[in-house]
């Protein structure tokens, strides 16, 4: 069985898809920044502002949990499993 190309996945997933997918509701944005409610563990609060995503770079990063990464990881964290499964 063939190996995944995470690489092009990637290239083929942005990380602004995954957000949808996982119906991530920003509460405010900057630029190219959007910060809101952590979609992994699930911030109590609608405004909570822990949760932030840099689009261009396709990485997030939440100052509550720590949990951080790309948008394969991002879709791993909210659902419980790994990249791999």
């Amino acid at each position: 069985m063939p190996g995944i190309d995470f690489n092009a996945l990637r290239n083929e997933i942005t990380i602004a898809q995954v957000l949808a997918l996982v119906q991530f509701q920003p509460t405010g944005r900057s630029t190219d920044q959007l910060r809101g409610p952590c979609p992994v563990h699930r911030s109590s609060s609608e405004r909570s502002r822990s949760f932030s995503v840099n689009l261009p770079k396709g990485r997030y990063y939440c100052f509550k949990c720590r949990s951080q990464g790309n948008q394969l990881e991002l879709w791993a964290a909210v659902h419980g499993t790994t990249i791999y499964d």
